[in-house]
């Protein structure tokens, strides 16, 4: 079985696929101090719960963009799995072009997506991914990545006018019902919701015109079907899109050889 690792700026999601279907997925908080027993133990009573064990886990992928979580993740995969995980990087087949100024620099969790909506959906698209940043990624027609726009998160929107302005509280996302707030909260919660709207549909009108043609839209990430329900610019929602990106990329690349000597692993990528 394969185990995937999408470790994001706020959660890391762990799954186990079986080669037909998924038999868990589970979240836990990033934190880069964790270390790889404290994984581990986690993991494995998860595992127990759902009828799995170790020993069932042949193969692991991980996609991060928190370089500073990977080197206990590695272990994880090592001393937990006897596994050496694949580590979503541009240099590997994706199967696609990566047509940027510099592929290395893309965030693999865009990559993942590109290459899971194109396998699925078929290009042209962009897929919109709702995460602590919000990104736009455009995809042609042949599956060549084209690269995108990055926006803040709307969490990170939410925290910043909190943290910025005395007198205005923190509130919770939520779809408001009237644009026109008649206090406070219901201010934040139109202009927070509504104005995020605003942006997405402006966004994906731009990029098309740039474009030159129509483009599918797919969402995806935890706030995928909370933004669906404010626009019909959505074609379809994915929220597992990056998991089965890694799923998919992991059948494309050979899984890379245990080290010779796992007590004396240097980190050195």
């Amino acid at each position: 079985m394969l185990l995937v690792i999408d470790a994001g700026n706020t959660n890391i999601v762990f799954a186990v696929h079986d080669g037909a279907e998924w038999r868990g997925t589970w979240r836990l908080a990033t934190l880069a101090s964790r270390t790889s027993d404290e994984y581990g133990v986690w993991l494995s009573a998860l595992l127990t719960r759902a009828g799995l064990a170790a020993h069932h886990i042949t193969r692991a992928v991980i996609g991060t963009v928190v370089p500073a979580a990977l080197y206990d993740l590695r272990r994880l995969g090592r001393e937990w799995f006897d596994a050496e995980p694949l580590v979503a990087q541009a240099r590997l087949d994706w199967g696609f072009e990566i047509r940027i100024d510099n592929p290395d620099e893309v965030g693999a969790d865009r990559l993942l997506n590109a290459l899971a909506a194109h396998n699925h959906y078929r290009g042209p698209l962009v897929v919109v991914d709702f995460g602590t940043a919000t990104t736009f990624d455009v995809v042609d027609g042949s599956g060549a990545y084209l690269g995108g726009a990055i926006s803040p998160g709307i969490n990170l929107s939410i925290e910043a006018l909190h943290q910025a302005a005395a007198r205005l509280p923190r509130i919770g996302i939520g779809r408001p019902q009237s644009v026109i707030g008649r206090n406070t909260v219901a201010a934040m919660r139109s202009g927070t919701y509504w104005g995020y709207i605003g942006l997405i549909e402006y966004l994906l009108t731009r990029i098309e015109g740039e474009f030159g043609a129509p483009l599918k839209a797919i969402a995806t990430g935890g706030l995928a079907p909370l933004f669906a329900e404010g626009t019909t610019r959505f074609s379809v929602i994915d929220t597992d899109l990056t998991l089965d990106g890694l799923r998919l990329l992991s059948l494309r690349n050979a899984p890379p050889p245990l080290p010779r000597d796992r007590a004396r692993f240097i980190e050195t990528e």
